[in-house]
């Protein structure tokens, strides 16, 4: 940072000399700064969007479901009460995928509706299985409520959205809910995600198709996977690792942000540039309020009291403890980089003014004593002398062009104009 702020220092002395070489040459500078603003700004964001591959954030969105709901102030706890709790979806309005792991088989189905999947008979092989529910509907988990017993408060956290990250022990399953964030289509969603872990089953919330987990599903199809040989607790640490270890690539995307705005604060330090600093700060602080609270979900995982979590996984979830104690480093890292920023875009924002206004404060100097010359003798009195001498004229610009050169050397030998000292 401090050779950015010497490199900016010493572009500012040469843009002052080079600018105020003539009056002509510097007035054209400073036309061309404020046309150029516009062209900088959007070259900006194709710069960054292109180290991204999709595209500046433009803001860390949160991405409600329909099957949201809010409840009113007072209302009575739990989703018994809740709209649309005895309405069953259209089927295929639900995503519903249920994955069955065995010793030596994986099995992957989808299944139309939550009725059809609670009539199906479960493989006897199965020692673990994985239903993923993509989207959110009160009849769908009040379903699968009252068949594995989720707690009615836990069920209404899945439908009440966001919740913030959080880790509670019921008589025979956590629950858990984390934040699961990816970029779409040139934005950043905060999604919410819920788990129920029981010993042979894990069930899974999602607010909207698409996951970060397309990994986790390649691996467990692999014949002799970690999935064959661990239970439940092993699939929940793959996929809260991937939900985690997917921040990382997101984090990039931002320092390539910051690195884009820093050459564009150091030569272009426009309002738009400021607005993206500020927007990148918002972000930083909603991955900072995430994070922070999924470090202590992982490490509430890692020293398990209710033998859900097998010994020989929790290593692995002290793994991931890590990554999100990492992932809450480069966070700070670049929110650091970006006040850095905002205070660089300031000096730049003062360096350049003060430049124009010696580029102008020196063309009023050459022109101050040509106006006061000339303002003299422009006064009507009839005994001013040399009025009527026939060399007045020549006399005139002759002292004109001495008193502009005669500046132009001072001001030359001072160093504010051309090499000078």
């Amino acid at each position: 940072m401090k050779k950015i702020v010497k490199d900016t220092a010493n572009q500012t002395l040469s843009a002052a000399k080079g600018a105020a070489s003539g009056a002509v040459g510097a007035a054209g500078k400073t036309l061309g700064f404020a046309r150029n603003t516009a062209a900088s700004a959007l070259g900006a964001i194709g710069q960054a969007g292109r180290a991204i591959g999709s595209g500046l954030f433009p803001s860390m969105v949160e991405t409600p479901d329909a099957g949201s709901v809010r409840k009113a102030p007072g209302a009575s706890p739990g989703i018994e009460n809740l709209p649309e709790i005895d309405d069953a979806p259209p089927p295929g309005t639900i995503g519903i995928t249920s994955i069955d792991i065995g010793p030596d088989n994986t099995q992957v189905r989808d299944h139309p509706d939550v009725d059809t999947l609670l009539a199906e008979e479960r493989p006897a092989w199965s020692h673990t299985r994985w239903i993923n529910i993509n989207g959110l509907h009160p009849y769908v988990v009040n379903q699968l409520k009252e068949r594995f017993g989720f707690h009615t408060l836990a069920a209404e956290d899945v439908i009440t959205t966001p919740q913030r990250p959080k880790l509670e022990s019921h008589e025979n399953h956590l629950f858990i809910i984390a934040r699961m964030l990816t970029c779409v289509d040139g934005q950043l969603a905060n999604e919410q995600v819920s788990f129920f872990v029981f010993k042979d089953l894990l069930v899974t919330f999602q607010e909207r198709p698409g996951d970060v987990w397309e990994p986790v599903r390649k691996r467990m199809l692999k014949p002799g996977s970690r999935f064959q040989k661990y239970g439940t607790s092993y699939l929940l640490y793959a996929a809260l690792d991937a939900i985690v270890d997917h921040l990382f690539p997101v984090l990039e995307g931002y320092g390539d942000i910051l690195e884009a705005l820093e050459d564009d604060v150091v030569t272009n330090p426009t309002q738009h540039v400021q607005r993206r600093i500020h927007g990148v700060k918002r972000d930083l602080i909603s991955l900072r309020r995430v994070m922070w609270p999924m470090r202590e979900v992982m490490n509430l995982l890692h020293r398990d009291e209710d033998n859900l979590i097998e010994d020989e996984v929790e290593i692995y979830f002290r793994d991931v403890h890590d990554h999100a104690i990492q992932v809450i480093d480069v966070v700070e890292s670049l929110r650091e980089m970006a006040a850095g920023l905002n205070d660089l875009f300031m000096s730049s924002v003062g360096n350049r003014m003060n430049e124009i206004m010696k580029v102008l404060t020196i063309m009023a100097s050459f022109f101050i004593p040509i106006t006061f010359v000339a303002g003299v003798y422009g006064m009507n009195f009839e005994t001013i002398p040399e009025l009527k001498w026939k060399y007045s004229y020549a006399v005139f610009w002759g002292v004109c062009l001495s008193i502009t050169l005669a500046l132009a050397a001072y001001f030359h030998r001072k160093g504010w104009i051309g090499g000078g000292k």
